[in-house]
């Protein structure tokens, strides 16, 4: 079973999934500004952190009934789910097996739409130097996923980002790049799921198209979303505002201040 923590005895369960290249720990910044009402499960996906490496390729399919294993396992009947990046694909995954297990749903930095054929191509080409150059490849990709005008007051959040790529197993980052590629078009997940909806975009992301994930979202009252100043990585770059609205909007906590 994929490798999990388990932090807090709030009355509701927040499951985070982490992106690629990254492992549960990624959430320490977020931690002491979510709300003491969550007890927060956090899961390292196939390849990633702690969990073993299954197969050749995972599968968003397969990820997400792996994260299914782990509920079922400590007997979770309804929670709250988070991911970031690739843990949203599984997370949209996830909604569309398992629609009644979801409280609400957060795409977290993330997106419904699946790889044009540009970003396919991409991806693919990709396959060698993660094989055969992993370091030169976390090393060439890490510091454009965070605002480029704040690259200097962010070099510490880059170097810890890097140190976490880093010390995934490259095999592991191969066989999640293959799922991503072959993932599909989640929007009627979004349309059709009865939990609440929310999603926390990025207007400096170079990883996901937020301008296009933002305007197509389907208008329902139960969907809620907001556009940071920031890159991809908004645990690490705005980590306080993130936890606030996931906070007011999950469990409707107001903030005393918010600011954005």
């Amino acid at each position: 079973m994929l490798h999990f923590e388990k932090k807090g005895n709030g009355k509701e369960t927040l499951v985070l999934l982490h992106g690629f290249m990254e492992n549960s720990s990624i959430w320490s910044d977020m931690e002491p500004h979510l709300s003491e009402n969550f007890s927060l499960l956090k899961i390292d996906l196939p390849g990633h952190g702690k969990s073993e490496i299954y197969g050749e390729i995972h599968t968003i399919d397969f990820m997400a009934d792996e994260v299914k294993k782990v509920l079922d396992d400590q007997k979770l009947e309804k929670v709250h789910l988070l991911g970031h990046s690739m843990g949203g694909y599984i997370s949209l995954a996830f909604a569309e097996k398992y629609p009644e297990t979801l409280k609400s749903l957060t795409l977290f930095f993330s997106t419904y739409f699946p790889d044009d054929e540009e970003k396919k191509e991409q991806r693919i080409k990709s396959y060698r130097i993660i094989k055969d150059a992993f370091s030169h490849y976390a090393r060439a990709g890490i510091p454009n996923l965070f605002n480029p005008n704040e690259r200097d007051i962010l070099e510490g959040k880059i170097e810890t980002a890097l140190r976490v790529a880093l010390s995934t197993n490259n095999l592991g980052a191969l066989a999640s790049v293959k799922g991503m590629v072959e993932r599909t078009d989640k929007k009627h997940v979004l349309e059709n799921l009865e939990a609440k909806i929310l999603v926390i975009a990025g207007k400096h992301d170079n990883a996901v198209k937020t301008d296009k994930t933002i305007k197509n979202l389907p208008e329902r009252t139960n969907l809620k979303s907001y556009i940071l100043d920031c890159g991809h990585n908004g645990h690490w770059e705005k980590p306080a505002i993130c936890a606030e609205i996931i906070n007011t909007e999950l469990l409707h906590n107001m903030p005393k201040n918010l600011v954005f």
